[in-house]
């Protein structure tokens, strides 16, 4: 395992390539969701997670940490598979549920580096995994709220299972 600035290096580059991914995927399901509240969802966050990404290319770039060719054609080869298993599940619902995982590996991230910058005595490291960890923990609340809206349209609608009358929660 590396360590100093190669580490700090590697855990950077892993991130651009994560977060990018994750911001692919609000844009590719903007456009995709047939749900407006969903598409209204990713369109009000890709400008947060477009200057999230701005922020950690430009580290990026700072601590010289630029990816190679063979790791943006690692990342290629993951967004191809990732746009493959997005075709197979056509679901709103269950895009909203990738999104929202996606979303707090994100946010791990972006905690991790809030308090190692801190520690480090990094500003810079800190403030983007500040700024980072709000705006996804924002998001996943939002979405989370929107995921159990649709959960229990799903199930109560034409398309989902309906409760039985035993199965009900007694009010």
């Amino acid at each position: 395992m590396e360590s100093g600035q190669d580490f700090l290096r590697s855990q950077i580059n892993n991130a651009v390539m994560q977060h990018r991914t994750f911001l692919q995927n609000l844009e590719d399901h903007e456009t995709q969701a047939e749900d407006a509240r969903y598409r209204d969802l990713c369109s009000r966050f890709i400008p947060r997670a477009r200057e999230h990404q701005r922020m950690l290319e430009d580290y990026q770039r700072s601590i010289g940490a630029e990816l190679g060719a063979g790791k943006k054609a690692i990342g290629t080869v993951l967004g191809v598979a990732r746009d493959l298993a997005d075709a197979a599940r056509e679901s709103d619902f269950l895009r909203l549920v990738g999104d929202i995982v996606t979303s707090r590996q994100s946010e791990d991230t972006f905690k991790t580096f809030r308090e190692a910058g801190r520690a480090l005595g990094d500003t810079r490291l800190a403030e983007i995994g500040e700024m980072g960890e709000r705006h996804h923990d924002d998001y996943a609340k939002e979405a989370n709220r929107l995921a159990q809206q649709m959960f229990v349209e799903h199930v109560r609608g034409s398309g989902g299972a309906e409760l039985s009358t035993e199965t009900r929660p007694s009010v």
